[in-house]
């Protein structure tokens, strides 16, 4: 009897940790947002978040999609083949890459890249008392240190995405004309054939959204982080890894909510 009540404890404290913690984290979440709304705003620290986020984030996501857009055609044409269905392949590169691999890959390097760099950034400054400070010189953080780069993430990762887009389809007729011998332009005709305005946009949406949760990890792990250097390691890794699982439920969650009619 004692350890069913133990268990159920457990999973009451459990249960209470989780949704103290979601509730922390939308209170957060909708305070960043709201100061974005609100002047003044602090565009300096926009465009430098902004730029990390974008322009120095373009050669891992670039390179990542313009792989994973050879890799779609080559295990395409490994299975299409036995069905005399190679014509295929380029209808399928475009919709992989536009509705799920440019957001769901870009999103994924972005988090480890991006959101580990503000989580270390936010949770030094939290160590070393320079959030503190900034409410001392009458500087509100959330509205310094959160909104812009939420700001930032949701503008920079569609563009990211669209870039992606281009360079993983990019990459699957390469190989596809490289390597399996198929005519350029009956792959760019079948490209065009297949891509739809809907699959990029939802690509997009998924996108800002996906932007908008990777800085907000980033933000609030930092933010909310202590304990000194091993506080902020631990705040780091809690932001990579959470955006992550995030990012790829809220990638079903959109997906079922747009293509499972």
């Amino acid at each position: 009897m004692d350890m069913v009540l133990d268990l159920v404890a457990r999973t009451g404290r459990a249960t209470l940790s989780l949704v103290r913690s979601a509730g922390a984290l939308a209170l957060f979440a909708l305070a960043g947002l709201s100061h974005i709304l609100r002047p003044p705003f602090y565009g300096r620290v926009f465009v430098r978040t902004f730029l990390e986020t974008g322009f120095f984030s373009l050669p891992v996501v670039a390179l990542t999609a313009l792989f994973s857009g050879g890799v779609i055609a080559l295990q395409s044409y490994t299975g299409f083949a036995q069905y005399h269905a190679q014509s295929a392949i380029a209808g399928i590169v475009v919709l992989a890459v536009t509705r799920e691999l440019g957001p769901v890959l870009a999103g994924l390097m972005v988090a480890g890249r991006v959101g580990a760099a503000m989580a270390a950034q936010i949770g030094t400054m939290r160590v070393t008392d320079q959030i503190d400070a900034l409410s001392t010189l009458s500087t509100n953080p959330m509205k310094y240190l959160v909104a812009p780069r939420l700001l930032a993430g949701m503008i920079a990762l569609p563009l990211l995405v669209l870039v992606a887009d281009v360079l993983g389809v990019a990459g699957g007729f390469t190989v596809a004309v490289v390597k399996l011998g198929f005519s350029p332009t009956a792959y760019i005709t079948a490209t065009l054939n297949s891509v739809k305005v809907m699959d990029v946009t939802v690509g997009l949406v998924k996108a800002g959204l996906f932007g908008f949760l990777i800085t907000l990890m980033g933000c609030y792990y930092g933010y909310n982080s202590k304990g000194g250097a091993e506080g902020v390691g631990s705040a780091t890794t809690s932001a990579v890894v959470v955006a992550s699982i995030l990012l790829l439920a809220f990638d079903y969650l959109i997906t079922d909510l747009f293509f499972s009619q």
